[in-house]
């Protein structure tokens, strides 16, 4: 009976030491272990690119992966007569034997007679714009390599979702600002923005977009837009300006600009193709004492063929002047604009169908899209 009671009180004494033990634990410990899983959990968002390093993104921010691309922006000078005509934003993409390779806006660089870069460092780089493009708004800038220098991944802006973090680093409003990060979501993705590839206030072309919340002003065109572990999701390009209208910001999808990144390396040109015609929109026609065309009432969208060029692949088809272009492979066209938009997604030697009103009958016509060289 004696033994019987040591024994329990062995047992009840090892099982008080043991919970008095997890207790101390618990009290001591616990506030450590609620924060630690605190910031665990949330750990940005899954790699894009199959060489992707992922980032923790915690309550201090995304300053992880801002450390990881700071040193591949730039701020961009365009240097015109001698002086600065204007600012804006480059990063480096690839780093190649003793050069490395710069992204851009077309615009940015437009006009230049030279183009320097400052670093990170703040050290300041001559450029060689090696090509351009005025309708993907993107060009390509080398650059001698230098210490400290790191190329940015470029990721996949199709695997982002909408409501995703996201910054960018920039040089808003010049010098004094360069070096800015600025962070927003992802708002809106395929956004169709209209936009004038000139001097002139009418649009001439549509861009398909991204649309960021993220704070752009003047002077981050250029730069890029990147998710929380710093891959490129997109180039930034514009913003909408008006009183009305806060934090909408737009990039360039990195899929469209690494589909042209080789022709412009090589300082090639972009050879778009071409329909043949000269055009002019519907809206405008119809408004216009100038132009005398057949265009009925209920037709408000298209664009009228004023002219077709010999030589063209509009002139070995059935399109005639006067006759409204409305739809491009079952594509509705609201302009010339898109019409753009629409024939831009093909290639020199391509046949496409168009759909056209010929005295408000509809018709179908298949043309084979020329190259520059083809007419006059």
């Amino acid at each position: 009976m004696m033994k019987q009671e040591r024994i329990k009180e062995a047992v009840l004494i090892i099982v008080s030491f043991i919970i008095g033990g997890v207790l101390t634990f618990v009290i001591i410990g616990g506030e450590d272990i609620v924060k630690t899983n605190n910031t665990s959990t949330n750990s940005g968002l899954t790699c894009s690119a199959a060489d992707c390093t992922k980032v923790v993104v915690d309550e201090s921010g995304i300053s992880e992966a801002v450390d990881k691309v700071y040193d591949g922006v730039f701020m961009i000078r365009n240097y015109q007569n001698d002086e600065v005509a204007s600012t804006g934003t480059g990063f480096v993409y690839k780093i190649e034997d003793d050069y490395a390779y710069v992204i851009t806006n077309q615009h940015v660089v437009e006009g230049a007679d030279k183009i320097t870069l400052i670093t990170s460092k703040d050290e300041e780089v001559e450029g060689e714009v090696l090509g351009g493009d005025t309708y993907v708004d993107i060009a390509v800038v080398r650059i001698k390599n230098i210490d400290g220098l790191v190329a940015l991944q470029l990721g996949n802006s199709e695997n982002a979702s909408l409501g995703d973090l996201v910054f960018t680093v920039g040089s808003p409003l010049g010098y004094e600002y360069r070096g800015s990060v600025s962070t927003g979501h992802l708002a809106g993705k395929d956004r169709m923005v209209s936009v004038s590839t000139g001097n002139t206030s009418s649009s001439d072309w549509v861009m398909k977009v991204l649309q960021t919340d993220a704070a752009i002003n003047p002077g981050n065109s250029g730069g890029p837009l990147m998710n929380t572990n710093g891959e490129v999701i997109g180039v930034i390009s514009m913003k909408l300006v008006q009183t009305e209208v806060e934090g909408m910001g737009f990039a360039i999808p990195i899929e469209y600009v690494n589909s042209k990144l080789e022709t412009l390396e090589k300082g090639e040109e972009i050879e778009w193709p071409l329909l043949g015609v000269s055009m002019i929109n519907v809206s405008d026609a119809k408004g216009s004492y100038r132009y005398n065309f057949n265009i009925p009432n209920d037709i408000d969208s298209g664009v009228v063929v004023a002219g077709i060029e010999s030589g063209s692949g509009a002139a070995d088809s059935d399109l005639k002047e006067g006759d409204i272009i409305t739809k491009i492979d079952g594509e509705e066209v609201q302009d010339s604009a898109y019409l753009r938009y629409e024939l831009y997604k093909h290639s020199v030697g391509d046949t496409i169908e168009i759909t056209y009103i010929r005295d408000g009958k509809e018709s179908t016509t298949k043309v084979v899209l020329s190259s520059s060289s083809d007419v006059g």
